[in-house]
């Protein structure tokens, strides 16, 4: 049985399946390199702060830098009887080096080595996540241009609401990827800052440096206490609930990919690599990447609840339930960068079928709204102008038609104010065209978006 670093003071071992229920080392192997990382810059701070001399300097980051070479080939085998990835590493760093390897813990614990390494990988894949969003803005910009004059049934209540530009659409989705984006890159003021060197709780007796360890290791500055160091797990907190947010806006845009490519719709199509087959049923070409990035919404969520949980009646300072913030923190991001991925690439290939969307909204009543407004226009109180449009919608109901394709006759009976001109107003695309608001489906202001998105995002603008 391999001996624990921390048994001096126990009589007894723990049984096997107690070591195992008790070791994180299955999981938080994948912070091995910010592990080092951190052991590095803690090592090189020891050395100019005079605690070790420079030969155990040397000694020691020489070891740690044949560790970070094997980590990276994927050569390093773990133990669940060392229980961690910092008893693992310093474990294998004293096999290696001698029991010099021993002094590399000296003014540190594994309460604010953990935290560490976890700030370390968080800043990264922070970064990367907003990278990844910035990318599938992109992929929606690039659809949007070519499609600002492209019409498309708008809907609320997912009833045919009134006629947009399908650009408009998809532009909606970049604002809401806008916002997490800004969600995550405020989230790494609180990521950015360094507990190496806090201790187990209360700090340490050596004269450490901890802001010249900080700077080595690239944070923008440290924790204030020693106790709120090691026991903060806010921006994990706060990481997981702006990737909750950035998965539901996924999930709605999941869901209405599934809808217009359903045989129903038929407003796109998605590329072959996005989709698969079925068993049993030749014809069919099922959207199941969208459909798991809608199913992979509910466990990101479940690991923001399940974090909380976890924190909310612990006292000061750290506790052993810490040990649960990795494996949602790990799967977390694994989801969520899978899922960007994904959907830059599906936005990217997916076929509009810009015939179906136009065909749809000429056969609709999407255009009631513009008669209401015509008569509005012409002075008559909105509200009895809606009422004579509900009217004209009911007259067409009965006969079977749209607006557009009733008489003038039978519009007259309901308001002499209505002349011949109604008929170019009904028409799908000056309903669109005319919708000329700051932030409407107008196509004029559809391009003034896209220009502004572009340059949020650094895209030359065409």
């Amino acid at each position: 049985m391999t001996e624990k670093l921390w048994g001096g003071r126990f009589q007894k071992t723990a049984e096997e399946w107690v070591d195992e229920f008790g070791a994180s080392i299955g999981f938080d192997r994948e912070l091995v390199l910010e592990d080092l990382e951190g052991s590095t810059a803690h090592v090189k701070m020891l050395g100019k702060c005079g605690i070790l001399t420079q030969e155990e300097t040397e000694a020691i980051l020489g070891g740690l830098e044949k560790l970070k070479e094997q980590a990276k080939a994927d050569e390093l085998e773990y133990s669940v009887e060392l229980e961690d990835i910092h008893l693992n590493l310093e474990k294998k760093l004293t096999d290696d080096i001698g029991p010099v390897g021993g002094k590399l813990h000296t003014g540190r614990s594994r309460n604010d080595q953990v935290a560490t390494d976890m700030h370390l990988y968080l800043k990264e894949r922070t970064k990367e996540i907003i990278a990844l969003t910035e990318d599938f803005q992109q992929a929606i910009l690039e659809q949007a241009e070519a499609h600002v004059e492209t019409l498309a049934p708008g809907y609320t209540h997912l009833q045919r609401a009134q006629p947009v530009s399908f650009a408009h659409h998809l532009m909606a989705y970049f604002w809401m990827l806008e916002r997490d984006k800004g969600r995550f890159t405020d989230s790494l003021k609180r990521i950015d800052l360094s507990p190496l060197g806090a201790g187990a709780l209360a700090g340490t007796t050596f004269p450490i440096d901890r802001h010249y360890s900080a700077e080595l290791l690239g944070f923008a500055g440290v924790y204030e206490n020693s106790m709120d160091a090691v026991s903060d797990r806010d921006f994990i907190v706060e990481f997981l609930s702006a990737s909750s947010l950035l998965m539901a806006h996924l999930s709605r845009l999941a869901e209405e990919i599934i809808l217009w490519s359903s045989q129903e719709f038929g407003f796109i199509e998605l590329d072959d690599a996005f989709s698969t087959g079925s068993s049993i049923m030749p014809q069919k070409k099922n959207p199941d990447m969208a459909e798991l990035i809608r199913g992979k919404t509910g466990r990101v969520y479940g690991n923001l609840i399940g974090l909380l949980t976890t924190l909310k009646g612990l006292p000061l300072a750290y506790n052993k339930d810490m040990q649960e913030d990795k494996e949602g923190m790990f799967d977390t991001v694994k989801t969520v960068t899978g899922s960007l991925r994904i959907f830059a690439g599906m936005i990217r290939t997916m076929t509009v079928n810009t015939d179906v969307m136009e065909e749809e909204v000429s056969k609709d009543f999407s255009n009631a709204t513009e008669l209401a407004d015509y008569l509005a226009a012409k002075g008559m109180p909105f509200r009895e102008a809606h009422e004579v449009t509900g009217k004209l919608v009911f007259t067409c109901i009965q006969k079977g038609c749209v607006l557009k394709d009733l008489p003038l006759s039978d519009m007259q009976e309901e308001s002499t104010l209505i002349e011949e001109d109604i008929y170019d107003v009904l028409a799908p695309v000056a309903a669109v065209r005319r919708r000329n608001s700051y932030g409407g489906t107008g196509f004029d202001q559809v391009c003034v978006q896209i220009g502004k998105a572009k340059e949020l995002i650094g895209v030359a603008t065409k």
